[in-house]
C-alpha cells in the first residue's frame, strides 16, 4: 500500500484544511471565553496574592502591636513590684521607728517608776528612821522631844547617815 504523491499532498491538503477550520472555529466560538477564563484565573491568583501579603502584614502589625503591648505590661509589672518593695520597706521602717519609739516611751516610763519607787522607799525609811531616832533619842535622854528638836535631830542623823 504505497500512497501516491497525489494522494500525500491531498491528504496534506485535507488535513491542513481541517486545521485552519479547526483554528478558525475555536478562534471565532472559544478563544474569546478561553482568554476571558485565563485572565479571570490570572486575576483571581492575582488577587489572592494581594489578599496574602495584606493578611501577612496584618499579622506582622498585630505581632509588633502584642510586642510593644507586652514589654508595656512587663515595665508595668516591674513598676509595680518597685513600688510594692518600696511601700514595703517604708512600712517595715514605720513599724521598727514605731516599734523603737514605744520601747523609748516603755524604758523612760520604767525609769520613772522607778525613780518614784526610791523616792517612796527613800521616805518610808526616813519615816521609819525618824521613828527609831526618836524612840532611841528618847530612850537616851529619857525625856520626849517636841516636834522642831525631833525634826532637826532626824536631818542631822540622816545627814551623817548620807555622808558616811
Amino acid at each position: 500500500m504505497e500512497l501516491t504523491v497525489g494522494e500525500i499532498i491531498g491528504n496534506f491538503i485535507l488535513v491542513t484544511g481541517s486545521i485552519l477550520v479547526l483554528y478558525l472555529l475555536l478562534r471565532k466560538f472559544a478563544w474569546g471565553a478561553i482568554s476571558g477564563i485565563l485572565e479571570e484565573r490570572s486575576a483571581k491568583i492575582a488577587n489572592d496574592i494581594n489578599k496574602a501579603e495584606e493578611a501577612r502584614q496584618t499579622a506582622e502589625d498585630l505581632a509588633k502591636a502584642r510586642e510593644e503591648e507586652l514589654d508595656g505590661a512587663k515595665q508595668e509589672a516591674s513598676q509595680i513590684i518597685t513600688n510594692a518593695k518600696d511601700l514595703g520597706q517604708a512600712k517595715g521602717e514605720k513599724i521598727v521607728a514605731e516599734a523603737t519609739e514605744e520601747a523609748s516611751r516603755l524604758k523612760d516610763k520604767a525609769q520613772s517608776d522607778i525613780a518614784q519607787s526610791q523616792l517612796e522607799a527613800v521616805a518610808s525609811v526616813k519615816g521609819e528612821m525618824s521613828d527609831l531616832t526618836v524612840l532611841l533619842a528618847e530612850k537616851i535622854l529619857g525625856t520626849k522631844l517636841d516636834k522642831d528638836a525631833q525634826s532637826q535631830l532626824i536631818d542631822s542623823y540622816l545627814d551623817d547617815l548620807g555622808e558616811a
